[in-house]
């Protein structure tokens, strides 16, 4: 089904690109005007955030500071965080506060500091009230073959960021990104977080930027996620002190247009992912590094 331009871009800035090939970015030809911005950046984009959405000053801080920094960098910046965490390792984990106040909160952080916002959906039932708030709706690994998941999220018109589940080949994902395109909606971002290696443990294959490069889509590497020790008793483990060289390896291939980071003030009294967020005073030194790779 192809639906039309104006369904699938409601109230949209279009702009027209050359048709300069079949796998080239170009050819994406409605884009609106944050995702032309993010795949044209003369660096790269950052989307960041803490993990699930917690009090109010600890989401407000995140935001203030990377939108000053992202300024002072030339980095264009999507601040993201979870309403709900479908996935958590135990039933009493902390999973958000839900998604009426959640998108509440995220709607104050879009309106005041004047950031796109980005939140992943779980349920189709999710995605008319989150697209109402956010710009970017995200497709969480785990349901990354989710067929109409992945389509009723792209007939709102928003930007879709699918994550390559961790059980998936890169190649497979030029399958879930035509779920997407098949509504009209060309708007995608394919984002890297890792694949099973083992119990407890992922690995990243530099070999995916190129393949899911070659779709013709922005690339995203998810930077903390893939760090992740998965699961390790009741709560998931990480090894954030391996963000610095992995971001920068992957800016290094020429296929990553995207980071994604989750950051803390203080990761370790977070309330999901505690131990795989990077410090939010160690996000300058990070982009920095990887600005000067490219």
């Amino acid at each position: 089904m192809v639906i039309s331009a104006e369904k699938v871009f409601p109230g949209k800035e279009l702009n027209i690109f050359p048709d300069e090939g079949e796998n080239s970015i170009a050819v994406l030809k409605l884009m609106n005007k944050l995702y032309t911005e993010l795949a044209s950046s003369q660096n790269f984009f950052l989307i960041a955030g803490p993990c699930v959405i917690e009090e109010e000053s600890i989401m407000f801080t995140v935001a203030e500071t990377l939108k000053e920094l992202c300024a002072r960098k030339g980095i264009p910046f999507v601040f993201k965080s979870s309403y709900s965490k479908a996935n958590r390792s135990s039933v009493n984990s902390f999973s958000g506060p839900g998604r009426e106040e959640g998108l509440k909160i995220l709607s104050k952080i879009k309106r005041e500091f004047d950031v796109p916002v980005l939140t992943d959906v779980h349920e189709c039932v999710e995605v008319a009230s989150a697209a109402e708030v956010c710009d970017i709706l995200q497709i969480p690994a785990f349901l990354s073959r989710q067929t109409e998941l992945i389509r009723t999220a792209a007939v709102t018109g928003r930007i879709i960021n699918i994550k390559k589940g961790q059980f998936m080949a890169p190649e497979d994902m030029k399958l879930a990104a035509e779920k997407a395109s098949s509504t009209g909606n060309k708007q995608i971002l394919l984002t890297e977080r890792g694949t099973t290696f083992g119990y407890h443990n992922l690995v990243v294959d530099f070999r995916s930027f190129v393949t899911m490069h070659q779709f013709g889509y922005p690339v995203v590497y998810d930077v903390t996620h893939s760090l992740q020790r998965p699961s390790v008793g009741n709560y998931s483990g990480g090894n954030p002190e391996f963000a610095l060289p992995m971001a920068k390896a992957a800016m290094a291939t020429g296929m990553v247009k995207g980071l994604f980071i989750e950051t803390h003030p203080e990761p370790h009294k977070a309330k999901s992912d505690s131990a795989s967020m990077l410090p939010l005073a160690k996000m300058e030194s990070l982009l920095e590094s990887c600005l000067q790779v490219l």
